[in-house]
């Protein structure tokens, strides 16, 4: 069943998300992988010749990388690796 929707995303429409700047009234399409947006992506959308950059304080709404071994849920206190709890 995992092959086929492997396929089948493959096939189907990658999944984006439209910026409209009001600056400068200009539409940006940003790739969507996993539920997030590359930062780096963001370079793509330019006013004054400065690009745009996100501010996240306090790292709230950051991630670093992507696993599929390990899941960390700090507000919740979870730290897994291979589907076991390290505790």
């Amino acid at each position: 069943m995992k092959r086929l929707e492997l396929l089948a995303g493959g096939i189907a429409a990658k999944p984006t998300l439209t910026i409209r700047d009001s600056r400068t009234d200009k539409t940006y399409e940003l790739p969507v992988t996993d539920n997030y947006v590359k930062g780096s992506d963001l370079q793509k959308i330019v006013e004054n010749g400065k690009v745009l950059r996100s501010y996240d304080p306090g790292y709230m709404n950051t991630i670093l990388c992507t696993s599929k071994i390990s899941y960390i849920d700090g507000d919740k206190g979870i730290l897994e690796y291979r589907g076991y709890p390290i505790e």
